[in-house]
């Protein structure tokens, strides 16, 4: 499995396979990268696998079910009341 390290804005910074050690494993093996105490580490990086990474992504791409339908805006740029 592919496990990347993601900064606070949600960006990638890196990427490693990392199929055989699971997520701690992978969290063990970049705070070795960055070399970094573990508590400053949490506070600016996160780890995850990189399928929970593009399901995160998308579910802040969609439009909320909530977000009202403009359908006007689909329509002609006159209304009937306008028409010639």
């Amino acid at each position: 499995m592919v496990y990347v390290l993601v900064d606070k804005y949600d960006n990638i910074v890196d990427r490693k396979d990392l199929s055989d050690i699971g997520i701690n494993g992978a969290k063990t093996f970049f705070i070795g990268r960055k070399n970094i105490e573990k508590e400053k580490f949490d506070k600016i990086w996160k780890v995850m696998s990189y399928t929970y990474y593009k399901e995160q992504e998308k579910s802040f791409t969609r439009k909320p079910s909530s977000e009202q339908i403009e359908w006007w805006k689909e329509e002609e740029g006159y209304l009937d009341l306008d028409k010639p």
